[in-house]
């Protein structure tokens, strides 16, 4: 486990995300997320570069993968396997790079949620990438999107939480990079970090 440095997430903070791609997956641990005023708590993250063997931008720039070549504090969002969406955060100090969401704890607009993905119990709502965009109506038409205008919000968390890190999920290559971040002890992580 480590600490969590509180950083600003507001429109002028593009600081925050031209940061290495690690930290910026570490630092929306305990950050807020909400699209179109429904959302929660990030709990869940896994970063992803140009150097990466499972990273989308290893082959360099494509149709799919556009958006993370372009300006940190973007969306990329694309379809996995055919059926669901996932949204990451381009960042980093280099083009190339960007945080998957995997997770948050839903904390607003709960029922417009359940409307979307079903009478779940809150932890399902939003416990895995395409769970998340499901839930809160987020798809391919918002690739690109600047993450800091409306209808995204992003603001910073408290100044301390507990990080755990992890190995990522559902790869066939670098599966054993440890570049997944959780909140410690969230019971709305897709799967628990060992």
């Amino acid at each position: 486990m480590a600490d969590h440095v509180m950083l600003d997430l507001s429109a002028r903070a593009d600081s925050f995300y031209r940061r290495p791609v690690q930290a910026v997956a570490r630092d929306l641990i305990g950050a807020t997320l909400l699209f179109k005023g429904a959302g929660g708590l990030i709990v869940e993250t896994e970063a992803y570069d140009l150097e990466d063997p499972a990273s989308h931008s290893v082959n360099g720039p494509n149709m799919r993968n556009r958006s993370m070549f372009g300006p940190p504090g973007h969306a990329y969002v694309y379809r996995s396997y055919g059926l669901h969406w996932c949204l990451n955060v381009v960042c980093g100090l280099t083009p190339g790079a960007a945080v998957l969401i995997r997770a948050i704890q839903p904390l607003v607009g709960v029922e417009d949620m359940r409307i979307r993905r079903g009478n779940l119990p809150e932890r399902q709502l939003c416990s895995g990438p395409g769970r998340l965009c499901a839930a809160l109506g987020i798809d391919g038409t918002w690739d690109g999107h600047d993450l800091r205008r409306p209808p995204f919000s992003m603001s910073s968390g408290p100044p301390i939480v507990q990080v755990d890190v992890g190995t990522r999920i559902g790869l066939s290559r670098a599966s054993d990079v440890p570049w997944r971040f959780g909140l410690a002890g969230s019971a709305f992580l897709s799967r628990p970090i060992r």
